[in-house]
């Protein structure tokens, strides 16, 4: 089965969304944000540059997985997804600002369901190398 053009399309967009995070460490401002993403994942004392790291590590290893179409990264996307789903959401209705969350968490549970209904590719049995 060859790969879905979803996959790869779903993983640019993370890949690139990992390396704007990286970029944002050098030009973040902590009056400009309101909700930081170490306090987003509930975690307000931790460093914010950390949790930027961390967040954007986690995701190009989650998509490293997803764009090779291995079975952890199918669980890993789902995993991540959920999280993101559950986290936006909240955050859309504790904040008096909801759109930018609504929108995370449409684009998370776009990604979950797409992820889900073509999950044949990442359980195909794949030839050993």
């Amino acid at each position: 089965m060859k790969k879905p053009l979803g996959v790869s399309i779903i993983s640019y967009f993370y890949i690139f969304g990992a390396f704007i995070l990286l970029f944002s460490l050098f030009f973040y401002d902590v009056d400009a944000n309101q909700i930081d993403i170490a306090t987003r994942f509930g975690l307000p004392n931790a460093p914010e540059q950390l949790m930027r790291v961390l967040v954007a590590f986690s995701s190009l290893v989650i998509t490293y997985g997803y764009i090779k179409l291995r079975k952890w990264g199918f669980w890993a996307m789902v995993g991540y997804c959920v999280l993101f789903i559950v986290i936006s959401f909240s955050l859309s209705l504790s904040s008096y600002n909801h759109q930018p969350f609504i929108g995370n968490t449409i684009w998370s549970l776009i990604v979950l369901l797409y992820t889900i209904y073509i999950n044949k590719a990442f359980f195909q049995n794949k030839p050993s190398v």
